[in-house]
């Protein structure tokens, strides 16, 4: 297995700051400070073709590049945030590998030229935020942090911030807001951060998993990172798979790798030898797969996903078994919506609040054919009208189930008990 990522699973202790070294920690960002230039190190990371791992994969080094270099200062923030249900491949990251991702967010600091960075992470992180700290205590005892470093001019200082549990911080703006000690709730773009961010300051904000990536490619080059996963979709991605599995788990595989063998050959295939039924390729925010032979064949990267009615996103894969009823499934991730909204624009807060009422009727069998119809008519509404992702978001695993399952809802429109069986093929591993 070539590790990118959790090479700790590789390397004991790797998340002590003297084995890091060993394997020749930061090395590679000793050498970007003294030996290249901030434009250098863009061109590598854009060269390398690494796409952000936070959900979007927008071109990292193509997002670097459009920092405002006529307005200072510069900042780096970090999404740590990490609330999407179904997704814990950050964490793991933190945990076990802590100083390559520290390295990654210092080499993106020297990129844009910013003195300053925050790691944002979520409230209930509090343990890890401790860790974070100390180990930032570390690096600037060890002169890899702090001013004038390596006897140049640059210099960089880092931070932690918990927020308070919210989902709505996981969008890059309201984190930006939330940084600043206001609501954090999105802002209205344009601007987009790279040329307005924290602080009204150009702001360059990036996912875990994204800036852990960045220390191997300048390391080892931009050919060898495109020696992994396909032409468009080039490196590892860690898939964090749960749901109706055996082996749940993170798993590091090259991008191109099928669901089928994600699940079957790695996830130890589904328990009590049920039919799987459908795939969340994106976690919550996600819509529903149909689990056909055609879908588990279909690789999971950024291009070939849509391809069945889907998005990558940040490849939190959830499996579900025939024992599961898409009435049950909706009213579940309805209800995390509304909950997570943060109200400020109207389509998502009323939205989300009538979705919420129609999937409860429908899932206790209170409901006819009319109110699916109703449910789908407000989830279309919705889509595309709101200020942030998170209306859409919501509205995904609702439309997707009503029209790739409908045998679901008109077994619960005739007042079948739930949850109700599907009628799918049994989908075996090849």
């Amino acid at each position: 297995m070539n590790e990118i990522l959790l090479r700790h699973r590789e390397i004991q202790n790797l998340d002590q700051f003297p084995i890091y070294r060993q394997n020749k920690g930061f090395e590679t960002f000793k050498h970007a400070v003294t030996a290249m230039n901030p434009a250098e190190v863009i061109d590598v990371v854009k060269a390398s073709g690494l796409r952000g791992r936070g959900g979007a994969g927008f071109s990292t080094g193509m997002k670097w590049s459009f920092i405002d270099n006529k307005n200072w200062p510069h900042y780096v923030v970090v999404n740590a945030d990490e609330s999407e249900p179904g997704t814990f491949k950050d964490r793991e990251i933190m945990e076990s590998n802590p100083f390559q991702f520290l390295e990654g967010v210092m080499l993106c600091a020297y990129a844009v030229g910013a003195n300053s960075a925050y790691i944002y992470l979520r409230g209930e992180f509090w343990q890890l935020a401790a860790e974070l700290d100390k180990h930032i205590e570390y690096l600037e005892r060890e002169g890899f942090l702090g001013d004038k470093l390596f006897g140049g001019e640059y210099g960089l200082r880092l931070y932690t911030h918990l927020g308070a549990g919210a989902y709505i911080c996981g969008e890059e703006t309201a984190m930006l807001e939330s940084l600043e000690g206001k609501l954090g709730q999105p802002r209205l773009r344009p601007p987009f951060p790279p040329t307005f961010g924290l602080y009204s300051k150009p702001t360059i904000v990036n996912n875990v998993e994204t800036l852990a990536n960045v220390p191997l490619i300048l390391e080892r080059g931009a050919d060898w990172f495109r020696s992994f996963g396909t032409e468009k979709s080039p490196g590892n991605k860690v898939f964090s798979l749960c749901g109706n599995v055996e082996k749940p788990g993170n798993y590091e595989l090259s991008l191109g790798t099928t669901f089928r063998e994600l699940i079957f050959t790695h996830g130890g295939g589904i328990p009590r030898r049920r039919k799987i039924k459908a795939i969340m390729p994106a976690g919550a925010s996600s819509s529903l797969i149909v689990a056909d032979d055609k879908a588990l064949d279909t690789p999971m990267d950024y291009e070939n996903v849509p391809s069945v009615g889907a998005q990558l996103g940040s490849a939190s894969i959830i499996v579900i078994d025939d024992s599961v009823s898409m009435d049950w499934l909706i009213n579940k991730t309805v209800h995390f919506f509304k909950h997570e909204s943060c109200g400020k624009c109207t389509p998502c807060r009323e939205g989300t609040y009538w979705m919420q009422h129609l999937t409860e009727r429908i899932h206790h069998g209170q409901a006819k054919w009319d109110d699916v119809i109703l449910l789908q008519d407000v989830a279309t509404g919705i889509k595309g009208k709101c200020l942030c992702a998170l209306g859409d978001f919501s509205t995904e695993a609702v439309v997707s189930s009503i029209q790739r399952f409908r045998s679901d809802f008109e077994a619960v429109a005739a007042g079948a008990p739930t949850p109700v069986a599907v009628r799918a093929e049994q989908v075996s591993p090849k």
